[in-house]
């Protein structure tokens, strides 16, 4: 990570740009995916597939019996993670339930608004290096809460033409019965266009590679409605004297190890925790079995520090960042001064001695 002492203003902006990997044929070679897609269906998909993944795929739907097999191959404690995740990400979604509320505004006329369910969405799942079974939760839960009719998921092959185990288990647990053993743009242009086996939906959810992306963007031109077109992973941690480097460091390989083109930020008023939390960074990178990923990400991320806490937030607020992390023990009090970020967690602290010194909570913001 590189480290920046007190930047000028004039230089925030050049610290504030995200890295990318220079694919200068990636469109042309998305949309000859889609179109091959659209014109051939299930054998594009499979042809596809044979490509990029080096793997034949005869049935693309997953059958029930390797929804089981699947299950069971699921280890306890990780079945007891995902089933806690999905009550706390169902509890949070439910309260986002609200009644219709009628205004008359004058005399003979009313005005409602009403949320009415997508009948049909796709949900994509990137399950290549990095398996996201919990897109999976954050995905089918709120749909299922929203009352969407048919739930179409789509999520990569491993070589043996089988999709994670974690990731049909989170399917299974969420109510997702129509699993198709699919990737990539390819995925995306099944979504959009259907196929013989593959239903088109109507929206199209899920983050992924820059393959991906581009080709939720090129079918959203088609009139087909897209979440957004995620980018990169990215995090930026802000943290004081107060805490634990251990955690921070965590934190900041959480993000890291996403992808060569993840960036992740260490933004403090003290000069040591730096220097700690590089030395936790380098303990723990041994320990992750992506740990290449993380450090091409490191690579390209940043240690940053600012004489005052208000330098230190204004050049947060510029940054924006995905994911914001306020470590520090005057966490309560910073959270009302971010104005642009897309989620902020603000974390329990633990002193270097093990004490506590407040709960762990969350909030979210968006920009």
């Amino acid at each position: 990570m590189k480290i920046i002492n007190n930047p000028a203003k004039s230089e925030w902006s050049t610290l504030c740009k995200r890295p990318q990997l220079e694919l200068d044929y990636l469109e042309g070679a998305v949309t000859n995916i889609l179109n091959r897609v659209k014109k051939s269906g299930n054998e594009a998909i499979r042809e596809l597939t044979l490509q990029f993944d080096k793997v034949e795929i005869n049935q693309l739907q997953v059958s029930s019996q390797e929804i089981e097999e699947a299950i069971a191959l699921v280890p306890a404690s990780l079945k007891s993670a995902i089933l806690s995740a999905s009550k706390n990400i169902e509890v949070f979604h439910s309260a986002q339930r609200r009644p219709i509320e009628r205004i008359e505004t004058m005399p003979g006329v009313t005005c409602w608004r009403k949320a009415t369910a997508i009948q049909k969405v796709g949900i994509y799942i990137p399950g290549g290096s990095a398996p996201l079974f919990s897109t999976v939760l954050m995905l089918a839960i709120p749909a299922r809460l929203a009352g969407c009719e048919d739930v179409i998921l789509c999520s990569p092959p491993d070589r043996s033409g089988k999709i994670n185990p974690a990731i049909l288990f989170a399917a299974h647990l969420t109510g997702v019965k129509k699993i198709f053993k699919i990737g990539g743009a390819q995925a995306i242009a099944a979504m959009a266009f259907g196929t013989e086996s593959i239903p088109s939906v109507s929206k199209i959810f899920g983050p992924g590679n820059q393959y991906v992306t581009k080709a939720k963007q090129l079918i959203s031109q088609e009139g087909i409605a897209i979440d957004m077109p995620a980018g990169p992973s990215e995090v930026l941690v802000i943290a004081d004297e107060f805490v634990n480097p251990t955690f921070v460091a965590a934190d900041l390989l959480s993000q890291a190890e996403h992808g060569a083109d993840s960036q992740v930020v260490l933004a403090t008023t003290n000069n040591q925790m730096i220097t700690l939390v590089k030395e936790e960074i380098e303990k723990q990178l041994l320990e992750l079995p992506r740990q290449e990923i993380a450090r091409a990400a490191l690579s390209n991320s940043l240690c940053i520090t600012f004489n005052t806490k208000t330098e230190l937030i204004q050049f947060v607020n510029e940054y924006a960042a995905e994911h914001l992390i306020i470590n520090t023990k005057d966490c309560e009090t910073l959270v009302d001064q971010i104005v642009n970020a897309g989620s902020i967690f603000l974390r329990t602290l633990y002193t270097r001695s093990g004490r506590r010194l407040r709960f762990r909570h969350q909030s979210y913001i968006t920009h």
